[in-house]
C-alpha cells in the first residue's frame, strides 16, 4: 500500500525543481549570452532573455573562424574533439574487453601477474607519467597528430577490471556447452560474450566518450597547431587576460556547441547506459 502524503510529495517535487533550476540556469545564461552582441555582454547587467544576434554569432563561429585561435572555425574544433573522443572510447573498450577475455578464459604462465600489472597502472594516471609520455610522443614525431592526441589515453585498467569482473560471473556450464558445440575462442567471443556484454559496453562507451571529450591537460601539451585544437583547449585560448579583448559572444557560442555532442550521446544511449549500470546479473 502506498501512503498518500501530499505535503511530502509536494516538498520532494519542490526540491527537484529547485535542483534542476540550479543546474540548468548557468547553461541557460550561457545560451542567452551567446545570442547577444559583444557590446551588450560588456555592459552589464546581461539581459536574461535571448537577443537578436544569435544567428549572426553562431554563423560567425561555425563558418567564419575565430581570431584568437588562428581563424579556425568551430566545425574544425568539433571534428577534432569528436575524433579524439570516439577513438579513446572505442579503443579503450576494444583493448579492455580483449585483455579481460584473455585473463579470464585462457590459461598461460604469469596470467595473474599480467592482470596485476594492468591493475597497478590505476595508480599511474596521465598526470603522473606525463613527462616521459610527452618525450615518447616527441621522439615518434606524433605532436599535432590524432595519434598523439589519443594513443597515450587509449588503455584503461578500469575498463579491463570491469570486464574481468563481469566475465567471472558467466557460468562455467555455458563455456563447456559452447565447447561441446564446437565453438572456438573467436566464435565464443563473438557469438556469446559480445552479445552478453552489450549493456556494459554501452555504459562504458558513454562514460569514456565524455571522458575523451573533456580532456584538457594532454591535448594542451601535445598540440601546437591551432588546426589540431580540441574545443576545450580552444575555449581556453579564446579567453584573453584583458576582458575587453575577449570575444565573449563567440566564447559563449563555442561553449554551447561544446555541450551538445556529449548531451546527445547521453540522451541517445540513456536506456542502454542505465541498464549497463544497474544490471549485475545476466
Amino acid at each position: 500500500m502506498i501512503e498518500n502524503r501530499p505535503y511530502a510529495t509536494a516538498f520532494a517535487h519542490l526540491c527537484l525543481i529547485l535542483g534542476v533550476v540550479i543546474v540548468a540556469f548557468p547553461i541557460y545564461y550561457t545560451f542567452s549570452a551567446s545570442t547577444h552582441s559583444l557590446r551588450t555582454i560588456l555592459n552589464p547587467p546581461l539581459p536574461l532573455l535571448p537577443g537578436r544576434e544569435g544567428w549572426a554569432n553562431y554563423y560567425q563561429a561555425l563558418f567564419g573562424g575565430v581570431g584568437q585561435i588562428g581563424g579556425v572555425n568551430v566545425w574544425r574544433l568539433l571534428w577534432n574533439t569528436t575524433v579524439v573522443a570516439l577513438v579513446i572510447a572505442v579503443g579503450k573498450i576494444v583493448i579492455s574487453i580483449i585483455s579481460a577475455y584473455a585473463i579470464v578464459f585462457f590459461r598461460f604462465p604469469f596470467r595473474m601477474a599480467f592482470f596485476w600489472m594492468i591493475f597497478i597502472t590505476l595508480m599511474l594516471p596521465v598526470e603522473v607519467r606525463i613527462l616521459p609520455t610527452y618525450k615518447v610522443m616527441v621522439d615518434l614525431n606524433l605532436i599535432d597528430t590524432y595519434t598523439g592526441l589519443t594513443l597515450p589515453l587509449i588503455a584503461s585498467a578500469t575498463a579491463t577490471l570491469l570486464f574481468r569482473q563481469f566475465f567471472l560471473t558467466i557460468p562455467h556450464e555455458l563455456v563447456e556447452a559452447a565447447r561441446i558445440d564446437g565453438a572456438g575462442p573467436i566464435r565464443f567471443f563473438k557469438d556469446i560474450l559480445l552479445p552478453l556484454s552489450k549493456t556494459n559496453i554501452a555504459a562504458l562507451f558513454v562514460i569514456l566518450f565524455v571522458y575523451g571529450w573533456t580532456q584538457y591537460l594532454w591535448p594542451l601539451l601535445v598540440t601546437n597547431d591551432n588546426q589540431m585544437n580540441t574545443i576545450i583547449i580552444a575555449i581556453r585560448k579564446m579567453m584573453s587576460f584583458a576582458d575587453a579583448a575577449t570575444q565573449w559572444h563567440l566564447v559563449m557560442v563555442t561553449a554551447i556547441l561544446a555541450i551538445l555532442p556529449p548531451v546527445l550521446v547521453v540522451l541517445l544511449m540513456q536506456r542502454w547506459f542505465v541498464r549497463g549500470l544497474v544490471e549485475t546479473e545476466k
